[in-house]
């Protein structure tokens, strides 16, 4: 009896300090009102953050500084990779690259929400498509693999390739909202649209935020009760029908939702490739990391699997995968994820199987003069587009002329936006007036390629005839009787470095071993894609930064 009485007392104190916690979280501590009450408004106040659940797929990245670039000897001597010290903030980043299964599976649904037989939607469908023709060789033969790598089941496991930069944005802007759909259903916000065959489940998680009954084709029975509402029912009204909707919608204030997935930078992909947390004393790095993994070589030290190869790569000329009856890498091509051990970091293939695209326009430099926190090159800031009636402009919604297509210098045809999706414009100078931050909406040109990194900055544009030398390799014409130089030549010269252009980092199956190195940095133009380069996701981490509480760990002796 005195033990269930000292267990009843413990309880009843718990629950005290509980609730006393949560009426204080809950009241302004500035001003006195209530959060969530209705006697005060039902001003929202979310709850308690207790840190982000890793995403699905995902690993945790902590932040930390950093020597980005070559830390070995320059053998191109291209000057493309100098070393320098970044600082990146902490992450999550999925442990494999995107599966064909996993892109699959985005086709599907877009076939679903955009069917390529109605007329406006019909270049939809098609522009996602993966170039499978990639695998084609002129003296090989390779049929097989375009006929099959893509879609059937024996490689629905393998890196998905013959995707385009373009293409792997759009699969990260999809998983966003896919995420998010199943975050509302599970809440009971939403009913179940991916079992409702009437409705076209298409959602945006942005103009849900703006305006979550233009989802959906306005069909506002798709919502179920929704969140607990706290403001108070009028005198008077009448009961809500059973099942109606009588709380409210997610906001941001709730963080329920997910944050948004997307490519990850250059600098974020090469700190999480090189997992330096891995060959850490303290708060220091003991040696220098030539690989994703701790070593100078690419074949594994342990007693179990001593000499087999740490990654997929070509050996040499004409050796994709050993000898028949000792495989050194167990594929001649891609080969299936989680196929060798992972970093430090948790991350599988990040040197090897196959290169990846990362978010980054290219440029010869890394301008640690701009930036050396959390360094990108590719912002354009937008904002939402608002119409002359004050309300948020949807894509096609005002009908099939309003969404626009663009022809690729290949030849293919997309859309430049998705129709049920907040249009978005960039800020003009007058939202960047007196701004110390920035001052134009397209910064990737910004240091090296602008104006201000021309020898000719103080003229105005119309001064300058050719208003951008940088990357035009310009010659200059000449006299023949004088030799006196008349003026620049404005003939076009040809360069695959453009604002089109995107960086890849990471070795692939087809690759030697000098590209494993995950300082290494090529380019590509956004549109093309070829049958080395695939992608994974990345997404960022709100609140607290480390993962876990900082311990000593004494090197081995």
């Amino acid at each position: 009896m005195n033990k269930f009485f000292r267990i009843t007392l413990f309880l009843f104190s718990l629950s005290l300090l509980i609730s006393c916690n949560s009426a204080r979280d809950n009241k302004s501590s500035l001003t006195g009102w209530n959060f969530n009450d209705p006697k005060y408004g039902s001003y929202i106040k979310g709850t308690s953050f207790q840190g982000q659940k890793v995403p699905d797929g995902m690993v945790a990245i902590e932040g930390g500084s950093f020597t980005m670039g070559q830390v070995q000897d320059d053998v191109m001597f291209d000057w493309n990779t100098t070393p320098q010290q970044m600082h990146v903030r902490s992450f999550y980043m999925d442990e494999t690259e995107v599966t064909n299964s996993e892109y699959l599976l985005f086709l599907q649904v877009t076939k679903d929400v955009f069917p390529p037989e109605e007329e406006k939607y019909k270049n939809i469908y098609n522009s996602l498509l993966p170039d499978t023709l990639v695998w084609r060789s002129s003296l090989g033969n390779t049929e097989l693999l375009s006929e099959s790598y893509l879609r059937h089941p024996a490689y629905s496991d393998y890196p998905v390739v013959g995707v385009s930069w373009i293409q792997a944005v759009q699969y990260c802007k999809w998983r966003t909202s896919a995420v998010n759909l199943k975050r509302l259903i599970d809440k009971g916000v939403l009913s179940n649209v991916l079992e409702n065959d009437t409705i076209r489940n298409f959602f945006d998680t942005d103009l849900y935020l703006e305006n979550p009954y233009k989802l959906f084709d306005g069909d506002s029975t798709v919502y179920k009760k929704g969140l607990p509402d706290n403001k108070l029912r009028k005198k008077g009204a009448p009961r809500p029908e059973k099942g109606a909707f009588t709380g409210r919608q997610v906001t941001s204030l709730d963080g329920i939702l997910s944050q948004k997935f997307r490519l990850p930078t250059e600098v974020e992909w090469e700190y999480a490739a090189k997992a330096i947390s891995g060959n850490r004393e303290y708060n220091n790095i003991r040696g220098r990391k030539k690989y994703a993994w701790d070593g100078k070589f690419t074949r594994d030290k342990s007693k179990r699997y001593k000499g087999d190869q740490l990654a997929n790569f070509k050996q040499r000329k004409g050796n994709y995968s050993g000898l028949a009856g000792w495989s050194e890498d167990g594929s001649d091509i891609p080969i299936k994820v989680k196929s060798y051990p992972p970093n430090a970091f948790g991350l599988y293939d990040m040197s090897g199987n196959v290169a990846e695209w990362v978010a980054d326009v290219y440029r010869p430099i890394v301008d640690t003069e701009a930036n050396d926190f959390n360094y990108f090159r590719g912002n354009i800031f937008t904002k939402k587009l608002i119409d002359a009636n004050g309300d948020v402009v949807v894509i096609g919604e005002t009908g099939e002329s309003s969404i626009k297509y663009d022809t690729l210098p290949n030849g293919k045809i997309i859309p430049i936006e998705f129709p049920g999706e907040i249009k978005y414009v960039p800020v003009t100078k007058d939202d960047t007036f007196m701004r110390r931050n920035y001052n134009t909406a397209n910064n990737l040109d910004k240091n090296d390629g602008d104006k201000y990194s021309n020898r000719l900055y103080d003229l105005e544009d119309e001064q300058r005839t050719n208003k951008s030398r940088m990357y035009n390799s310009p010659t200059i014409s000449k006299d023949e009787e004088t030799g006196k130089v008349n003026q620049y030549d404005i003939n076009k010269r040809t360069t695959l470095i453009s604002n089109k252009t995107r960086v890849h980092k990471g070795g692939s199956w087809q690759d030697r071993e000098y590209w494993l190195d995950p300082a290494q940095r090529r380019y590509l133009p956004e549109y093309m894609s070829t049958n080395y380069i695939g992608f994974r996701c990345a997404t960022d981490v709100l609140g607290t930064l480390s993962f876990k509480k900082k311990t000593a760990r004494n090197p081995s002796r």
